[in-house]
């Protein structure tokens, strides 16, 4: 089982569709606080439909939290702007893939304290713009479970 992390996630809608993700691929979803809505949030239900309830939900109600509750745990930070993309990750079941905001991405302190281990989906630089976040959850979720040969 791979672990989806979402920090301080802003959009139900986008949280609604990762959680449907993690349900169709026994994937476990960490929603890490302060988030700007409420779990009941009628845009998180519609985009989950019916899956919501089937979601492996973990709620840590802070950053400092979720750190000491992975500490000794396999993870990767996905974020833009690392030279290592993420089909450079070797993935394990039990990893954790750990996505920053909608806006501001991972917290800049994080970053450089594990520079080792961001990994980039690379996107053109041509427009300040990146990928929606569960597109990018997506992304890396699948290239994740494809190298653990798809074992669900």
């Amino acid at each position: 089982m791979f672990n989806i992390v979402l920090l301080g996630p802003e959009h139900p809608g986008n949280v609604g569709n990762i959680g449907r993700t993690c349900v169709l691929t026994e994937s476990r979803l960490h929603l890490v606080r302060p988030f700007k809505f409420d779990l009941s949030d009628r845009f998180l239900k519609k985009a989950g439909i019916d899956y919501w309830q089937y979601v492996d939900l973990v709620i840590h109600d802070s950053l400092d939290e979720f750190l000491e509750y992975i500490k000794d745990k396999r993870f990767f930070l996905i974020e833009t702007g690392s030279d290592k993309k993420y089909t450079d990750g070797k993935y394990q079941d039990g990893d954790f893939l750990i996505f920053g905001r909608e806006k501001e991405g991972i917290d800049k302190t994080l970053l450089e304290k594990y520079r080792d281990k961001i990994l980039t989906i690379p996107m053109t630089k041509k427009i300040d713009r990146s990928l929606n976040l569960a597109n990018s959850v997506n992304i890396v979720l699948y290239e994740a479970l494809r190298q653990e040969g798809f074992k669900f």
